[in-house]
């Protein structure tokens, strides 16, 4: 005789119905809509980001002064350009001198001034323009008027939209 014939037949569990859910259910129920209207008024407090280009602010005095004095130097067109650079050079680290003096970025020079520039504003492109330190240094360094346009283009884009 095999014992497992004396085995009684397996009973079938019972019928589970999803009514009415388990104590942790409800405690979910109410957790869910509460935190919902607790992040819908968190995103109502923080501040919007506004899309808002710095063109439309006034520039603070001096950014102005910088740009008037940008203005009012004269462009070496068929000229030898490395004065200009130096007075462009010269405007650029007063301008960092008192913007960034925890930086002390008007000791630097070469690329290291030109990343410091491109770090502070990356759309005025200066990393691209060595010449603006390199320039300074050679007797006769001459630019084609496009050069020179692109350069002033940048240091007036550096000086008004700069961190």
């Amino acid at each position: 005789m095999n014992p497992l014939d004396q085995l009684q037949p397996l009973i079938a569990p019972p019928a589970i119905h999803w009514w009415p859910p388990a104590p942790g259910w409800w405690l979910l129920a109410l957790l869910c809509p509460l935190l919902a209207w607790g992040l819908w008024r968190l995103l109502r407090k923080l501040p919007k980001k506004r899309q808002q280009g710095r063109d439309n602010q006034p520039l603070d005095p001096l950014r102005q002064a910088a740009l008037t004095e940008l203005a009012a130097l004269a462009k070496p067109y068929d000229q030898p350009a490395g004065p200009w650079l130096q007075q462009l050079n010269a405007l650029l680290k007063r301008l960092c001198r008192s913007h960034y003096p925890e930086n002390h970025s008007h000791t630097l020079n070469g690329r290291a001034w030109l990343a410091f520039l491109d770090s502070r504003c990356p759309a005025a492109g200066l990393t691209r323009w060595m010449v603006l330190v390199e320039g300074a240094y050679r007797p006769q360094c001459k630019m084609d008027d496009k050069a020179i346009d692109g350069l002033n283009q940048s240091i007036d884009i550096w000086i008004r939209k700069h961190v």
